[in-house]
């Protein structure tokens, strides 16, 4: 069986950008990729959010209001709800003063994941193990 293992990783904030959003649309679109592998073959995707990127997990954002753009939150709730691995790095959570309460959940919409405040070594980690690395 072979497993191919995508990270996905965010570092730039998304105010003004689109970067995060183009991200987490990617990871997720990893499902319609396996209807086309062969028996047996997977794709397993990761995201990662560092450095400034882990301001587009704060929770309660108002993107609309402020700058005429559809919500990243929204977008890590979908990413949430069909299973994908999410981590923010804590070093940089706490360089910001950002604690755990007050990052994205999905707990409204039913799903079983939440987001992993990790140390960037977990994400060097999944960084390594990955065959293709997506910086965004």
């Amino acid at each position: 069986m072979a497993d191919t293992k995508l990270a996905f990783v965010v570092q730039r904030p998304p105010y003004k950008s689109e970067n995060p959003k183009l991200a987490i649309t990617h990871a997720i679109a990893y499902q319609t990729v396996e209807i086309l592998l062969e028996e047996g073959e997977t794709v397993t995707p990761t995201l990662c959010f560092i450095g400034d990127g882990v301001l587009a997990c704060i929770k309660d954002q108002k993107a609309m209001d402020t700058y005429g753009i559809t919500s990243t939150e929204t977008h890590l709730k979908n990413a949430l709800l069909v299973d994908l691995d999410v981590f923010v790095c804590k070093e940089d959570l706490e360089r910001f003063g950002i604690t755990e309460d007050k990052i994205v959940n999905a707990d409204d919409m039913g799903a079983d994941k939440r987001i992993q405040v990790v140390p960037y070594e977990t994400i060097q980690a999944e960084m390594e193990a990955a065959k293709h690395v997506l910086f965004f």
